[in-house]
């Protein structure tokens, strides 16, 4: 790793640090802040990210996508016989998945609206859907899979994003940890069951 790197990846750690110990709250992460704590000159946040958000933005995305990692298994390990089914197994870490959504309510509000204003293949959302396909092992081609998870995590972001009014939008209290998990065993049932009918129609063809 080089100097740039290294510099870069200090700024990062150090403003991480910053953003668990105000548990999420950013309003109270000041550049001044982030430069003082982590030994720099005010203008390489700039430098490095273009500004504060941009940094901010990129701890965001990195802290995400070291959760999904700690769950998702490597694609080696998903030939093996866990002895779960994939709607058990899918909404396993779908549930996983939401109740760290809700626990870190401003860090998934920052990364669910940044992948919506630059949404790519590499961005957090798209993630989340490559570790939920992993769950899904038997009977599903790859383009069914890939429609089903991308449903299925854009689903829980809305609903995330709407969770002051859920109640009266979707009918769950996204906020009690019971109707959470209703809503993502229902959403996953009403799924798996939708995909299998359209492949029981594809093999009738």
């Amino acid at each position: 790793m080089n100097d740039y790197e290294k510099s870069k990846n200090h700024i990062i750690e150090i403003t991480t640090e910053l953003i668990k110990e105000n548990n999420g709250d950013i309003k109270k992460i000041t550049s001044r802040l982030i430069a003082k704590r982590a030994d720099i000159g005010l203008g390489s946040i700039n430098y490095f990210f273009g500004n504060k958000e941009n940094l901010i933005t990129e701890c965001v995305q990195r802290t995400i996508n070291k959760m999904l990692a700690d769950f998702t298994p490597a694609v080696i390990d998903t030939a093996k016989d866990d002895g779960f089914s994939d709607k058990t197994r899918l909404i396993s870490w779908a549930c996983q998945t939401f109740d760290f959504l809700f626990e870190n309510q401003e860090l998934a509000n920052l990364s669910i609206l940044s992948d919506m204003q630059n949404y790519s293949a590499n961005c957090n959302s798209v993630y989340t859907q490559k570790g939920f396909a992993f769950a899904i092992r038997n009977n599903q081609n790859n383009e069914t899979k890939k429609l089903l998870v991308f449903i299925l995590v854009s689903a829980m972001q809305a609903a995330f994003l709407a969770k002051n009014n859920a109640k009266e939008i979707l009918g769950y209290d996204l906020f009690s940890k019971t109707e959470r998990d209703l809503f993502i065993i229902e959403t996953v049932t009403m799924l798996l069951q939708g995909s299998n009918s359209k492949e029981g129609a594809s093999n009738e063809k």
